[in-house]
This record gives structure tokens, sequence and C-alpha cells, in this order.
């Protein structure tokens, strides 16, 4: 089982925090801000993308996002430690961002990251957890089959053809 964490740094709404949802419900350990990841880091700005060949190293030193606003992503993601790495095309089924490729919550990027390394049952926990999780998963369901099935290059492939969407 790949352990989640997510380092939170409390610059949303806490009613609509999927991080801290996740932490309710023991599928993640919200770490403090200055936590120095060690695993698999998911962010927007890696050039390279997330596959089932990360998983070993995801079992290891486990799975990391950080919840955070899009307006401070970009400076913190930077400095950050970790193995960096980014989701492939995907579109968010959130009442916040839906429909706005690549603004996936919280929530819904571990459950894609956890998808994608064929962690399927536990990315569909999460998402369960979520009134509108069941529109995400319907809404990506090929994608994320697609990326499960597929090596690195193959996905970056796939999620080169799919930006001109």
């Amino acid at each position: 089982m790949i352990k989640i964490f997510i380092i939170h740094m409390n610059d949303d709404d806490p009613k609509k925090c999927t991080a801290k949802k996740m932490e309710r419900f023991s599928l993640a350990k919200i770490l403090e801000p200055k936590s120095r990841p060690r695993g698999i880091v998911l962010t927007p700005y890696s050039d390279v993308i997330l596959s089932k060949e990360d998983l070993p190293y995801a079992l290891i030193h486990g799975l990391y996002a950080v919840d955070i606003s899009w307006k401070h992503a970009k400076e913190y993601f930077e400095n950050v430690n970790g193995r960096k790495r980014r989701l492939p095309f995907l579109v968010p089924g959130n009442p916040v961002n839906f429909g706005h490729p690549g603004q996936l919550s919280t929530a819904e990027a571990i459950s894609a990251a956890l998808y994608i390394m064929g962690e399927k049952d536990m990315a569909l926990k999460i998402m369960e957890k979520f009134g509108w999780g069941h529109t995400f998963i319907e809404m990506n369901m090929e994608l994320l089959e697609e990326y499960s099935r597929l090596d690195r290059k193959g996905i970056e492939a796939l999620d080169e053809s799919m930006q001109h969407f």
C-alpha cells in the first residue's frame, strides 16, 4: 500500500478542502508546510510525467501532494524536494474547477496518480468519499485505463495528443 502525504498550505476554503477530508477518513496524512517530501511529488510543473514505472519508488517513499492555491503553486514547486512528477491530461469533476483541464483537486490528483500506478482500488476508495468523485472517474475512465496500461513514453505521446483538444 502506498502511503499518502499531503503538505497543506492552508490557502483554500477549509469547507472545500479535499485534503482535510482525506485525512478525516484516514486516507492521507497532513504535513506542515515546512515538510520536506522524499517520495513522488505531484506537481503540474514537472517535465517528467507519472507512470506505472514510479510505483516501486512510491511504495517505498510514499506519494506526496501539495494542497496549495493555484496562485502560489509555481513559486512553491520551484523549491520542493522529492521525485517530481506531473499527471497527464485529465479533466476535473470537482465543482470548483469542473471541466478545466489540469486543475484537479488534491483528492483527484492523488486518486489519478494511484490509478495510473495500478492502485485502482485505493484510487476509487478515495473518490467514493466525495459526492462528485464518481463524476471525475466517469469523465476520465478511458484515459485513466489507458494511462495505467502504458509506459512513460506511451503516456507522454497520448498526453501530447490530448493537449490539442
